[in-house]
This record gives structure tokens, C-alpha cells and sequence, in this order.
């Protein structure tokens, strides 16, 4: 089984970006099952999203607390909370941040970070940039395709957000894996 864990605060789309997740492991051949956890339900409350995935039907539904993967769309939020609590040995990071960060990582630790807020910005008119972080989890995880990524993009989306959208996941791809070779 895998696991992600999603920091992000409401409204920024962190409940998108775990069903499109969800969607694009199920479109992969796996189970996969996504869900939200928020207390207060106000816009800019701190909030996560898991998403789990296996080759057996997923019966666990309690929330992630020893991650294979976590994104985090919002790096303020590691200022006031543990984001990376119970990171698995060789778990990968990603995370929305212009400057990049600083972590005390364990040795086989991976973090990949991208100004995905600019790269949305560009490619969609806003900044919500979920969609380059599921680009650039692809890129970092090898977890899954661009291929089953942009379908389920198309099934969420259309018109030019959708096109948008797919422009996104490719910037945020390509900005990992062009840090990965450096």
C-alpha cells in the first residue's frame, strides 16, 4: 500500500488534487481511495487530504500518519505544524515554495520543491497550483504517468482551464525532473 498525505489550507484545492490522484491511480489499474480531513470550515484553515493506494481494495480509512509521499501546497503551514511527521525512511516531499527549503531530512529522504502557484498563475490565470504539484509528484514518484494525469485532467476540466491545467502538470513535471538530473 502506499500513502499520501496532503498539507494544505481550505480552499487552496487540496481535496482536487486527492481525487484527481485517486483518479489517476484507479485509471493506473489500482485501488485507490481519497478523502479530506478539516476541522474549522473556513476558507485559510489548515486542512489535509490522503489519498491510498493498493493492488487490493483499500479497507483502511483512518488518516495517514506514516506517509510513503507528501505534498504540500501551502510551505507557510510548516511553520506551526510537523508537516513531514512520520515520513517514511525513504519518502519523497513536495512542495509549493518559490525559494525552495531547508530540511533536516533522513539519508534516503527525498524533497522536490517548485513556485507551483507561478507556474499555475501562467498556465491557468490563477494561483492554485495543485495541478503542477501533481505534475511534479509524477516526476518525483514515478508513481504515475502523464498520460493517465492529463486524462483525468480532462475529465475534471474543460475549455481552456483544461488546457491550462495540462500545461501545469507538464511545467511541473519538467521543473522536477530537470532538478533531479541537477
Amino acid at each position: 500500500m502506499k500513502e499520501i498525505r496532503i498539507h494544505a489550507r481550505a480552499g487552496q484545492g487540496a481535496i482536487t488534487t486527492a481525487s484527481l490522484l485517486g483518479y489517476v491511480y484507479f485509471l493506473k489499474g489500482v485501488y485507490a481511495y481519497a478523502f479530506p480531513s478539516f476541522g474549522a470550515a473556513r476558507m485559510g484553515a489548515p486542512m489535509n487530504a490522503f489519498v491510498r493506494t493498493d493492488t487490493l481494495p483499500v479497507l483502511l480509512k483512518s488518516q495517514i500518519y506514516e506517509p510513503d509521499y507528501i505534498i504540500i501546497v501551502d510551505e507557510t503551514l510548516m511553520r506551526g505544524f510537523n508537516c513531514l511527521s512520520g515520513l517514511k525512511e525513504d519518502g519523497i516531499v513536495i512542495i509549493n515554495s518559490k525559494e525552495g527549503v531547508d530540511l533536516a531530512l533522513k539519508p534516503k529522504q527525498k524533497v522536490y520543491t517548485l513556485a507551483a502557484n507561478d507556474i499555475a498563475l501562467k498556465n491557468i490565470g490563477r494561483p492554485l497550483g495543485n495541478t503542477a504539484l501533481l505534475g511534479a509528484y509524477a516526476a518525483a514518484t514515478g508513481e504515475i504517468g502523464l498520460d493517465n494525469l492529463t486524462e483525468a485532467i480532462k475529465k475534471k476540466f474543460s475549455g481552456k482551464i483544461q488546457d491550462g491545467n495540462i500545461a501545469a502538470i507538464k511545467e511541473g513535471y519538467e521543473t522536477v525532473l530537470k532538478n533531479k538530473k541537477g
